[in-house]
């Protein structure tokens, strides 16, 4: 037999507490599961249960190996899903979710060269706000965001670091306050904070940049980046701008400048994350193709 057959039996029999109810599980004997075990056990030469009358409990090896052994059966799972599939070129289409407030080219690179390298893999993109995006991703809706890091990562997720890069603000080259090098958060209290959000999102928007970023004045919506930055021209307020740029691409009428807070600059994390039971090769590909455009 398959020693990942034994292993299966072994995470059975610790899953359900009893040799007789692991036996039902699998369609097997109870004493054809005992003997998996025993036999599991001279291969590694190593006793993995306490045997007590009627019950067991793992021995400290015995523990280690179950936890690993589970890790190790699911990538074995994984793997042979993606292969299969892979093989029979079956649903290759790579759902991505992206920050609507994001400006920079790695993205749209990445895409480029993924095409390039797999023209037969259809991108789907889904367009959203950091809850946006990770409403989508619990939900299995995308395969993988592009987002900002606002909360602990999860251990439910693959957390695929890409940039920390300096948070910048644009606002009219005409603006009487575009004369300034950097910005205080506090310089801004008196000037609208035009934000990209679909009005689902404007709540959690708003309280992410008025808490935790430190924004205290008027708030005022966009749908996206380019009818923010109409109002930007427009001198209804400046723009937090998400990218890694420093330069804006509309020089001639917006100016991007840091932003800082007591002084020291202000950092934003971004990266890709994926549910690690929903992970692919494509997925994994893309992350790593991503992770290179950002340099």
């Amino acid at each position: 037999m398959l020693p990942l057959e034994k292993i299966r039996y072994y995470q059975k029999v610790i899953e359900k507490g009893s040799f007789s109810e692991a036996a039902v599980a699998c369609h097997i004997s109870q004493s054809a599961i005992s003997q998996h075990i025993k036999a599991l056990e001279e291969e590694l030469g190593v006793p993995l249960l306490y045997r007590h009358n009627r019950s067991f409990s793992m021995t400290p090896a015995g523990t280690y190996f179950y936890r690993k052994s589970k890790v190790l059966l699911h990538d074995y799972e994984l793997m042979c899903k993606e292969t299969v599939r892979l093989a029979r070129n079956e649903h290759a289409v790579l759902r991505i979710g992206y920050l609507k407030c994001y400006d920079g080219l790695e993205f749209q690179s990445a895409i480029a060269v993924f095409s390039q390298r797999y023209p037969n893999v259809k991108i789907q993109v889904l367009y959203g706000n950091h809850e946006d995006l990770l409403s989508a991703l619990v939900s299995e809706d995308v395969d993988l965001v592009l987002n900002d890091q606002r909360r602990a990562y999860s251990d439910e997720y693959v957390n695929f670091d890409l940039v920390r890069n300096k948070c910048f603000i644009e606002i009219a080259a005409h603006h009487p306050l575009a004369v300034k090098d950097t910005f205080e958060v506090s310089d801004l209290r008196q000037v609208p904070c035009i934000l990209v959000s679909t009005i689902e999102q404007q709540q959690n928007e708003m309280g992410y940049y008025r808490d935790i970023l430190g924004f205290r004045g008027e708030f005022i919506f966009a749908n996206s980046l380019s009818e923010a930055r109409v109002m930007v021209v427009s001198l209804v307020g400046f723009l937090p701008v998400e990218t890694t740029q420093e330069t804006a691409s509309l020089q001639r009428t917006i100016k991007r400048i840091p932003l800082l807070r007591n002084g020291n600059p202000v950092y934003r994390n971004y990266g890709a994350y994926w549910k690690k039971d929903n992970s692919g090769f494509y997925t994994e590909e893309f992350a790593d193709i991503l992770k290179d455009q950002f340099g």
